[in-house]
């Protein structure tokens, strides 16, 4: 019969020698577990177990007294579950040692940067690179080399409080909405228990309601027109600036428009897929978005083929001609010279059309969207209904450039 263990107490753990002439002593407290007593004075705590296989072996659960009799006890009860259960304590601390520094390498810099990785395949460059670059400047020298689990939500509220700080309101909820997609990737992959984003967005400051892309009013049109005929900029920026008005694209599909786009013949340009705003996927759908062309246009780009036909851009960069076009500040600088700072952008010709075409109730609101190359809200209407209403388009293409040209007359003196 074995002899019963008399549990250790914190003083005998505290005095407990090698006696002179031997290199270590075990002191017993029950179960399995021991101290070990070296010569050297290092005190470690040990506990002897059976493998599942039943080999016999020891487990380490560190020094005296950095871990305490009670610490040490509380160890070994911990190993001894798991040997009631089947499994093999060393080899179960060895998976939660591996764990947790997988944990600490699973930053929210990595992370993040892994699924804006994983979105390359379906969003355009410049959204992408505009995700990238809010992350980059507001959250990652804060919680970038963070292990995501350990980030609470009060730390992502303190960084977005950071960005709102600055003034920069639209920017913090975008950085927070960026924040909550990383975590919620983090959670979908396993790396994160929860989006603690959630809710944040309750406690930011409102943004106030902004234009934009400011544009004058209706009544402004004929001054706007008088100051563009007396504008003495470059040929190239001043039919830059009417093409934009009479046809009303985005800024940047104008400035990289190309001749071989445009089918004078049939009075269209054809405004590739790759270039139009939207996901890669719609981009890479190959689908052409059609404007039709009014007499007046085709005048303009017959005047301007005489300019910069021998390029491939309608409107090429001044340094390098061949391969560049104009920045994407020149009209607003030019309207700037031409005294709107502030009134009227470049692209915000496309609301000044778009109002002043609905509030005149002759054509549908369908077909001036489809002008725009607005997205349907509906997608199953998307999906379905492909009518482009081109007819209507031409027609409500060449009733606006008819519109803008009698804005532009000068009005006739009243004897």
């Amino acid at each position: 019969m074995a002899r019963p263990v008399v549990p250790l107490s914190d003083l005998k753990c505290r005095q407990a020698k090698v006696e002179a002439g031997k290199k270590q002593k075990k002191l017993f407290d029950g179960e399995g577990l021991y101290l070990e007593v070296n010569a050297n004075g290092s005190k470690l705590w040990r506990m002897k177990y059976r493998q599942p296989n039943g080999k016999e072996s020891t487990l380490s659960f560190g020094a005296y007294p950095a871990v305490t009799l009670a610490m040490a006890r509380t160890e070994k009860e911990e190993a001894r579950a798991l040997v009631a259960q089947g499994k093999d304590p060393a080899i179960e601390r060895e998976i939660k040692r591996q764990a947790a520094l997988q944990a600490q390498e699973e930053t929210f810099e990595a992370i993040a940067k892994e699924w804006l990785e994983n979105k390359k395949a379906s969003w355009s460059e410049g959204y992408h690179d505009r995700i990238s670059n809010a992350l980059k400047a507001n959250a990652y020298p804060f919680i970038g080399k963070m292990p995501i689990r350990q980030i609470t939500g009060l730390l992502v509220l303190n960084v977005v409080q950071k960005v709102e700080k600055r003034g920069a309101l639209d920017m913090a909820t975008r950085v927070l909405g960026s924040i909550g997609q990383v975590f919620r990737y983090a959670v979908g992959t396993g790396r994160a228990d929860a989006d603690v984003t959630q809710g944040l967005g309750d406690f930011l400051q409102e943004a106030p309601l902004v234009q934009h892309h400011p544009h004058i009013d209706q009544q402004d049109i004929p001054e706007l027109m008088r100051r563009l005929q007396a504008y003495s900029g470059r040929p190239e920026t001043i039919y830059a600036m009417r093409l934009m008005m009479h046809t009303f694209p985005r800024t940047s599909e104008l400035r990289w428009a190309q001749w071989s786009e445009f089918d004078f013949e049939e009075a269209v340009w054809r405004i590739p897929s790759q270039r139009m705003k939207g996901r890669k996927r719609a981009k890479a759908s190959g689908v052409e978005h059609e404007v039709p062309l009014s007499t007046q246009v085709v005048a303009m780009l017959q005047d301007l083929n005489k300019i910069t036909g021998r390029y491939q851009h309608l409107f090429p960069g001044m340094r390098n001609p061949a391969t560049s076009v104009i920045s994407a500040e020149t009209i607003n600088k030019a309207l700037k010279i031409m005294g709107y700072e502030g009134e009227q952008t470049g692209h915000g010709f496309r609301g000044l059309a778009s109002t002043i075409l609905n509030e005149a109730n002759l054509f549908r609101a369908e077909a001036i969207d489809a002008i725009l190359a607005h997205k349907k809200k509906d997608k199953i209407e998307a999906a379905y209904n492909h009518a482009q209403y081109m007819a209507e388009r031409r027609e409500i293409l060449q009733w606006w450039s008819d519109y803008l040209t009698k804005q532009s007359r000068p009005l006739k003196m009243v004897a």
